[in-house]
């Protein structure tokens, strides 16, 4: 088999990582001095990473975050009420694979979504599925899912992401509907998969704020169970960074 049957061969087989790296073997000189157990386990190394970088770009792509947000570049020093331990722990996505809850609160502007798209994207790099989601677009989006029949591929959809973050929580008043919706949500993942909540609300309000007590308690029951809790606080970070332009 000639050389450039074996490329085409090996990016028949999807192997691209591995005809990539090939090729460039074939291009420097000095690769003829390496043994062939050392050329072969250069190609197994490029064929797996590139493997782990295109399931990382899918999950980016699949969770549609709202900001590109990074664990490495949190601020420490706002005295917001983070904890580098704490984040440390959550960092190891343990909670995640052990399909518990994290609950996020504070003042606008305090950085909760910033934390939950950087423990998003930290959850995508260790290969789990994550789906982002403004809560009332959610629910609204639950709503014409119902109306057009594509609700259960939606419903569905939102059941099997590993995490799921639902930002904005407590913002309006949610509709007897919308309370119903939510509850069947939080059903399907209880116990299965992990979801994490921000809200500028304290978590003590959240059960006036859904209105009728039955559904609420059922709610929060399948919320805030061992549910890990992040409370920000100080001043708005936007505030900080507009007096430092």
């Amino acid at each position: 088999m000639s050389t450039q049957q074996t490329l085409q061969t090996l990016r028949g087989l999807k192997l691209t990582g591995m005809a990539n790296a090939y090729e460039q073997q074939l291009s420097l000189p000095g690769t003829n001095d390496l043994s062939f157990e050392e050329r072969f386990e250069l190609l197994v190394g490029s064929e797996s990473t590139a493997r782990e970088d295109r399931r990382l770009t899918r999950h980016l792509r699949l969770a549609k975050f709202r900001l590109q947000a990074y664990l490495e570049d949190l601020d420490y020093r706002s005295h917001r009420g983070l904890q580098k331990s704490q984040v440390a722990s959550l960092a190891s996505c343990e909670w995640i694979h052990k399909h518990q809850n994290l609950c996020i609160t504070g003042a606008t502007g305090t950085g909760k979504t910033y934390l939950a798209c950087a423990l998003g994207m930290q959850a995508c790099r260790s290969g789990l599925s994550v789906r982002y989601h403004r809560l009332p677009r959610l629910l609204d989006a639950l709503r014409i899912a119902r109306g057009d029949g594509s609700y259960p591929r939606l419903s569905t959809g939102l059941a099997r992401a590993d995490l799921l973050i639902l930002d904005d929580w407590g913002l309006q008043k949610p509709a007897a509907t919308e309370r119903n919706d939510l509850l069947e949500l939080l059903e399907d993942r209880y116990g299965n998969r992990a979801t994490c909540v921000t809200s500028q609300m304290p978590v003590q309000n959240w059960h006036e704020h859904l209105g009728e007590p039955t559904v609420a308690d059922a709610i929060l029951d399948r919320l805030l169970h061992n549910a890990h809790k992040v409370q920000l606080t100080g001043e708005s970070m936007r505030k900080k960074n507009q007096n430092l332009d």
